[in-house]
């Protein structure tokens, strides 16, 4: 059974030889926060790497705490800071540049409305550029920022990509930062963890409903994917569990494989599983991550 999951991490930690290194993947893990915080870098630097991790070249660094939903601002502040800082290595020096932001999601689906409620707290400000010149916004330290929430092809009829190749063809921005919600394997990481790409994204992966991909290919400019799971796939739920169960009654890696199989069916296949509490998290972190891309592009001294 394929266990689905969007986090690089995550897969990386799906092989049986975890603790051995892959040819063509770099694993790098820290701590920050006195241990409130784990960055994980996973780096894909060839083919091989990418066959075997199944995800594009590139980059992916991820931030585990569970600061992200626990505390008040002034407690999460510290982790939002590190993040920026993540991000701002991810982009290297393109926050002087004008940048498009793209809130992919539902709207009208609490766990997929991530990308879109970032976008309305967004402080945008290439229409200063516009109306009063380059000149007003240096003396304000703003940077350009355009965003967009393109909706999802059953509202709109319209191929998100297709849309998004004809506003990058018009605003002509020098970089792109997709938010999108994700799926993980792990029911733990759901809300709690943050993953920044240099690849892209391809809109709908993580509930197995994949468009064409945004990456710098098809948009013709650079694409950082900023993205935060906020569904677990059901049958990786009741996978994970049984294996857990047999493999602690002495089971054979191959009988465990024959039975959970057995057992699984097309409606498993078809769940997705959310927190309870999916809307508070989502109201929350969307203008989190908001508050971070104002920081990294805005030139503010606080969030």
């Amino acid at each position: 059974m394929e266990k689905r999951t969007d986090l690089a991490m995550e897969t990386r930690e799906s092989f049986p030889q975890n603790h051995v290194e892959i040819q063509g993947v770099l694993l790098e893990k820290k701590e920050c926060l006195d241990g409130r915080a784990l960055i994980t870098t996973v780096k894909i630097q060839d083919e091989a790497g990418s066959k075997a991790m199944r995800k594009p070249i590139g980059t992916y660094v991820t931030v585990e705490s569970p600061l992200m939903r626990d505390g008040d601002f002034e407690e999460r502040e510290p982790l939002l800071l590190c993040i920026c800082g993540q991000l701002e290595k991810m982009i290297q020096g393109m926050k002087q540049k004008s940048v498009l932001i793209i809130g992919l999601g539902n709207r009208e689906v609490t766990s997929d409305s991530l990308g879109p409620k970032m976008t309305d707290a967004l402080f945008i400000t290439r229409h200063f550029k516009q109306e009063f010149g380059n000149t007003f916004l240096e003396e304000n330290q703003y940077g350009c920022v355009s965003a967009i929430a393109p909706g999802v092809m059953a509202q709109t009829g319209i191929e998100t990509g297709e849309l998004l190749e004809g506003v990058v063809r018009q605003t002509k921005p020098d970089l792109v930062i997709a938010v999108d919600a994700l799926a993980a394997r792990s029911v733990s990481r759901l809300c709690t963890t943050i993953q920044i790409t240099d690849t892209g994204i391809a809109p709908g992966a993580g509930v197995g409903n994949r468009r064409k991909e945004l990456n710098e290919k098809n948009l013709g400019v650079p694409v950082v994917a900023i993205g935060v799971p906020t569904v677990v796939d059901a049958g990786t739920i009741i996978g994970d569990h049984l294996e857990h169960v047999l493999q602690k009654q002495g089971y054979s890696e191959d009988e465990i494989e024959r039975f959970i199989n057995e057992i699984m069916g097309e409606e498993t296949e078809k769940v997705m599983v959310t927190p309870k509490d999916i809307d508070c998290s989502v109201s929350q972190i969307s203008e989190d991550l908001a508050h971070i891309l104002n920081h990294c592009f805005q030139k503010r001294d606080n969030l």
